[in-house]
């Protein structure tokens, strides 16, 4: 018999979107107000615009874009390799049992959204 409780595999459930918020919001604030000691990280504004969380609460996908776009091929590895440091920060500011692990990925969301923006426009002339 079927557990009609389960969750279809695809959909995230509360606790994870709420974890994801929760990561999201300490993250911004702690890149916006932390001095770090990474030359690529420097001078950078990053956008964090979600913070996707594994069903097991393990591991999260970190989905970031430096303001304007610029840079990001630098700015991802930085990102990528203070993640621990990164993790150790939020942790402090979370409060959950075990942290999931970081891992940033560049958000190409705001690109496929000028993209569908220009296809309409075009689409009108």
């Amino acid at each position: 018999m079927a557990n009609k409780f389960k969750r279809p595999s695809k959909v995230p459930s509360q606790r994870q979107l709420r974890v994801g918020e929760s990561l999201r919001h300490a993250l911004s604030e702690i890149l916006a107000r932390e001095d770090f000691f990474d030359s690529d990280l420097e001078n950078v504004s990053i956008t964090i615009s979600e913070v996707s969380v594994s069903p097991d609460l393990g591991n999260a996908l970190v989905y970031t874009i430096p303001l304007g776009g610029v840079k990001a091929d630098v700015v991802l590895p930085a990102l990528n390799r203070m993640a621990p440091f990164l993790q150790k920060l939020t942790a402090s500011k979370v409060h959950l049992r075990r942290l999931p692990r970081l891992k940033f990925l560049l958000d190409e969301s705001f690109e496929t959204a000028h993209r569908i923006n220009t296809v309409f426009k075009n689409l009108r002339q």
